[in-house]
């Protein structure tokens, strides 16, 4: 399908960022896989090439264009290489709004230069074990001591968790408050009482860094608030379409990339003295699955502009994330099927991207939770 979306400036910066993960990804991925980690210089050489903050005003080091167009290609492209260890869209698209809108003039000063040049790279940190989707369960507590709120709580399944040097920390600051009780911290690698557990062992997206953090009387100083006491959950809320934008990006990218490998194989793959593309179930199984990912595409791309324009709603977010990751996760489990037992094969393509699609449904808000979202604001 021919794409309306991106302009000639999107097409160059995509054709920049291809060689770039062809110099500087593929041929490392599959040890960081190993090392269940990346290494930091991928980050730092991003960030020279200017694919690190692209909205974050060029004062600060940035690109200064505030286009998600320039997002969704970086997610597209990642995607396509099955480079699921970079964290380059939880940095640009997840933190980037929270330090761009949020953040105070000496904040940025602070904080925004590293995070383009890929010094400083950034997290940030919601779940806790017992909270995963309810962000109002969540028991991290800050107290204001002086000069500083002394933190306590625990994180699980944080995205960036062993490389992240900037720590974004919802936390509970006024408990009597409800959802008008949380704020946000930005906790810095170094700090006292700031500890990283495991890395944890996830049975796809091997090379990305995900992990438990806990926080013991960390003293957090004052000026480290992100944004107004107490304005933590509408700052969640505001952001949450983005992020779940973003994983809805990586989603159709996901689909196109295996419905292709699928395709070239079903011409290649022989059985019973012909390509199995020739039978009729199996054009019928990839006519259906061409159609559906054609249809993803369309809405997909019609919500990117939307965001831009800032008239895309939560529910219509909720809507893109969960109906695209449930895609994504169908589509590849049956062009797994038609490679038949070399799909199974951690040696074909298709076998990490099914791997690596099952947390799609799950992170940045569960399937479930999307459809409640949507359910409440139908006015029942």
């Amino acid at each position: 399908m021919e794409r309306t979306l991106f302009e000639p400036e999107h097409e160059l910066f995509r054709e920049s960022y291809r060689k770039f993960l062809d110099q500087h990804v593929a041929p490392y991925h599959a040890q960081w896989e190993e090392q269940n980690i990346v290494d930091r210089s991928v980050w730092v050489e991003a960030g020279k090439q200017g694919f690190l903050g692209t909205a974050v005003p060029e004062e600060f080091g940035g690109g200064g264009v505030e286009d998600f167009r320039y997002n969704a290609v970086i997610a597209e492209e990642t995607t396509r290489g099955g480079f699921s260890g970079i964290g380059f869209t939880l940095h640009n698209d997840v933190v980037a709004p929270y330090l761009v809108g949020l953040a105070n003039d000496e904040q940025k000063k602070r904080w925004l230069p590293g995070f383009c040049s890929g010094e400083l790279i950034t997290a940030i940190a919601m779940t806790e074990p017992g909270t995963g989707s309810d962000l109002q369960g969540i028991k991290t507590r800050a107290v204001r001591d002086g000069d500083h709120w002394v933190l306590n709580g625990s994180k699980t399944f944080i995205t960036n968790g062993i490389n992240a040097d900037l720590v974004v920390v919802v936390a509970q600051t006024d408990p009597d408050k409800g959802a008008q009780g949380f704020s946000l911290l930005v906790v810095e690698r170094g700090m006292e009482g700031f500890e990283r557990g495991r890395n944890l062992d996830k049975i796809g997206m091997k090379a990305q860094d995900t992990a438990e953090l806990s926080f013991t009387d960390v003293r957090v100083p004052a000026e480290n608030l992100l944004g107004e006491e107490g304005m933590g959950f509408i700052y969640l809320m505001q952001n949450l379409p983005q992020e779940r934008l973003s994983i809805a990006v990586v989603a159709a990218a996901a689909m196109e990339s295996a419905l292709d490998m699928t395709i070239q194989y079903c011409r290649d793959r022989k059985a019973f003295g012909k390509p199995i593309g020739k039978f009729q179930n199996t054009r019928f199984v990839l006519a259906e699955l061409a159609t559906e990912t054609t249809a993803v595409r369309v809405l997909i791309d019609r919500f990117i502009e939307m965001l831009n324009a800032k008239t895309l709603t939560v529910q219509e977010a909720a809507m893109a994330k969960w109906w695209s990751t449930e895609k994504q996760v169908e589509l590849i489990d049956r062009c797994l099927q038609l490679h038949g037992g070399y799909g199974y094969m951690k040696e074909y393509p298709i076998a990490k991207a099914y791997l690596d699609s099952r947390v799609q449904t799950i992170y940045g808000g569960t399937t479930e939770i999307m459809k409640e979202i949507i359910g409440r604001g139908l006015n029942l």
